[in-house]
């Protein structure tokens, strides 16, 4: 009888088991965090922002009708002069609004200065969105803001709806409650060709209070894209790697 001969497992072409190389690790560590921040990136916006769709053309240029606008989250207390708010308020209307908050409760706001300037508490405001039309639009008034109160305007004073004509034809509703807002706009999202951030207006700087603080947008964003560099750079290592092991390989062969 011959001598059997046990073998405990088949031998592998090319000798022992592949070990995992510290590039596949980082790579595995890379999409594992490139995942993080990009899902992050985008719960984080979709908890801290609320997309608007403004109806109409009364805060162009800055806005144009059918923009997609994100707004942030915040409440009336919260705003400042210049900044572009979403509000809702029955009176005005059935949808939220969008509107530029220029005075506040307590601020006595004019029109206008011999340069053609609103006035808040007597100190001019160059408002540097404005067109030509829409400087010459602005009819002479001088009303001090209701405590909790805002004075909104829109940016297309030719044809906006706001504080100023209402001024003009409803006496009791033309200053909007500062917990009638939804959220503050930060940036224009579609259409994609007018991207971009809103900015705060320098002309309000200067007033007590100064203007507000941008949201986290930016921050996000930075998040996803970088989110979306570690996922594709880890996924591409593994087929690179072996690109390069199978061109090696052959190179040794021949």
């Amino acid at each position: 009888m011959g001598n059997a001969v046990r073998t405990t497992g088949a031998a592998r072409p090319g000798g022992t088991r592949p070990r995992r190389g510290l590039g596949d690790t980082l790579s595995g560590v890379a999409v594992a965090i490139g995942c993080v921040l990009f899902l992050g990136g985008f719960v984080w916006g979709a908890i801290v922002y609320q997309p608007y769709t403004v109806p109409t053309r009364s805060m162009a240029p800055t806005i144009q009708a059918g923009d997609r606008v994100l707004a942030e989250r915040v409440g009336g207390d919260q705003v400042r002069r210049g900044d572009v708010v979403v509000f809702h308020d029955s009176v005005w209307g059935d949808v939220p609004m969008v509107k530029r908050v220029v005075a506040v409760g307590g601020d006595t706001v004019a029109c206008c200065d011999a340069d053609g300037r609103i006035t808040v508490n007597g100190e001019p405001v160059d408002e540097e969105y404005l067109g030509p039309d829409d400087r010459k639009a602005m009819t002479r008034f001088d009303e001090r803001v209701p405590e909790g109160r805002l004075f909104l305007l829109g940016d297309h004073r030719t044809t906006s709806q706001d504080s100023l004509m209402r001024l003009e034809g409803d006496a009791d509703h033309w200053a909007v409650p500062r917990d009638a807002v939804r959220g503050r706009v930060d940036a224009t999202a579609w259409p994609l060709e007018g991207f971009g951030m809103v900015e705060r207006p320098e002309g309000f700087a200067q007033l007590p209070g100064g203007v507000s603080r941008p949201g986290p947008l930016v921050p996000m964003l930075i998040a996803v894209a970088a989110g979306t560099v570690l996922i594709m750079g880890g996924a591409a290592h593994g087929p690179l790697s072996r690109r390069s092991a199978a061109a090696s390989h052959g190179r040794r062969r021949s």
